[in-house]
């Protein structure tokens, strides 16, 4: 009897729960995507890339020249100028590695400010859809692609949000 009792109540809460679980619709939001493929994220990241980018071209620029020079010059200018092109290279990774901290705060915001237009977003489109648990994509091993929402989500964020000014 005591063991019947025990299946019983097991047989019941399993039944229970099963059937709750079948009423809640999951869906999967993959938030990586969202935030690099954007609009706004797609413009943040180009700023960021393109405050660097000028600096290594020219000084790219500047080595070609003074290789190709280098049988012209004397070895007394070519010493020269070769010095005065390291100073340069050793500023401009100084520079750069103070001005990534500096990147590292402004990617910060941009992802926390990003993410604070993302949620009433999402939040309306959970309520709109009868939505009860949305799964980041990186936490899942596999699913149905029916449930992917971040194709929705990133068209309504383009048209809400179309960049992010970066200070």
């Amino acid at each position: 009897m005591k063991h019947f009792v025990k299946y019983f109540v097991i047989t019941l809460l399993l039944t229970f729960s099963t059937h709750t679980l079948a009423e809640q619709k999951t869906v999967v939001l993959d938030l990586k995507f969202v935030l690099n493929n954007s609009k706004a994220g797609k413009g943040a990241q180009d700023y960021l890339k393109k405050s660097f980018n000028d600096m290594e071209k020219n000084l790219k620029e500047e080595e070609i020249d003074l290789l190709s020079k280098k049988t012209i010059l004397s070895k007394e200018e070519y010493a020269k100028k070769s010095n005065s092109l390291r100073k340069k290279v050793i500023d401009y990774q100084s520079t750069k590695r103070s001005a990534f901290d500096k990147i590292a705060t402004q990617r910060a915001s941009a992802r926390e400010s990003l993410i604070s237009k993302i949620d009433p977003i999402l939040q309306s489109y959970i309520k709109d859809n009868n939505i009860s648990l949305v799964v980041d994509k990186k936490y899942m091993l596999g699913g149905d692609p029916e449930y992917n929402i971040t194709d929705i989500i990133v068209e309504k964020l383009n048209k809400e949000l179309p960049s992010l000014k970066l200070k």
